[in-house]
């Protein structure tokens, strides 16, 4: 073996004990560790590519789903994986992640705190830990029971969301780029709890709850299945063109008025009541409504 070989390998083997001994610590702590390798889960996959096993099938290689706290259950991991070079944390339970990038001129680090200016929250003195390539992760707390979904720069250029299912590279992992540390003038502290006002930015929108259907006065089967169609027009309207297809509806609505086929009070009040239940003002829906009458002059 050439002394270049043997060098590199005792760096190897180096990389591999600091990373099975900085998990063993984390573990001993409560936080689920495995072995990672330049940053990536570093036990190969035992499924087919495209598979949704998360660990299901009993055996190693599911990244972030291997994570355990079990001292034994973590050597068994590490000795699967003699390349490791590190060991991931999952985000499991309360505990979330903020990647903040700064490279490519990108800074996770400015827009974290241009959000907290613009939405009005500081900005914790958490675990941070020091990444190679000159960014942080943020270790972070959300109340019981909220689950915060992954994301990559939803929050804003540099800013990705550890969540569930997601993981962190723990310090004293190194990777093809250095070492991940803690910030040297923290240290260790207690992860904190995330602002409730960056919560609600992590958190998905809540879903739309389409208005249920009321039931339509009408003067006869037909007319009143037309008043519906045109009252569903209205409450299906994407966001940006409500008032648009308000007035479509109206301008229809007030051709069924002239031919005798709808009374016009029942246009009206339906039409103006599906727009305010999308968002219009009531104020608003009247004038289109009215701008319709004047457009068809059906009374």
């Amino acid at each position: 073996m050439s002394a270049w070989t043997r060098a590199r390998e005792q760096a190897r083997q180096a990389a591999w004990r600091s990373g099975y001994d900085n998990a063993q610590r984390a573990a001993a702590q409560g936080l689920a560790v495995f072995p990672t390798r330049n940053k990536l889960p570093a036990i190969r996959s035992p499924h087919d590519r495209g598979h949704n096993c998360k660990g299901q099938c009993g055996q190693p290689g599911h990244g972030v789903y291997d994570a355990t706290t079990d001292a034994a259950n973590v050597r068994r991991l590490f000795l699967l994986a003699p390349h490791a070079d590190g060991y991931g944390i999952a985000c499991s339970g309360r505990m979330i992640g903020l990647d903040l990038d700064r490279k490519n001129g990108v800074d996770g680090v400015a827009t974290l705190n241009r959000l907290a200016r613009e939405h009005g929250f500081d900005v914790p003195q958490t675990v941070t830990i020091c990444t190679p390539s000159g960014g942080f992760h943020l270790w972070l707390t959300v109340p019981e029971g909220v689950t915060v979904p992954n994301s990559v720069g939803r929050l804003g250029p540099g800013i990705d969301v550890r969540g569930t299912g997601g993981y962190v590279v723990g310090p004293g992992s190194t990777g093809r780029n250095g070492e991940y540390t803690f910030h040297p003038k923290l240290g260790y502290v207690d992860p904190q709890p995330v602002p409730e006002a960056l919560l609600r930015l992590m958190l998905p929108p809540p879903p739309v709850v389409r208005p249920q259907r009321r039931v339509i006065p009408t003067s006869g089967d037909a007319a009143g299945r037309a008043l519906e169609g045109l009252v569903r027009v209205v409450l299906d309207a994407p966001a940006n063109t409500r008032n648009s297809r308000l007035y479509w509806a109206a301008c229809k609505g007030w051709a069924h008025v002239a031919d005798g086929h709808l009374a016009a009070g029942d246009v009206e009040s339906e039409l103006i009541s599906a727009a305010t239940r999308v968002g219009l003002s009531e104020a608003e829906a009247r004038r289109t409504v009215a701008s319709a009458n004047r457009t068809v002059g059906a009374t």
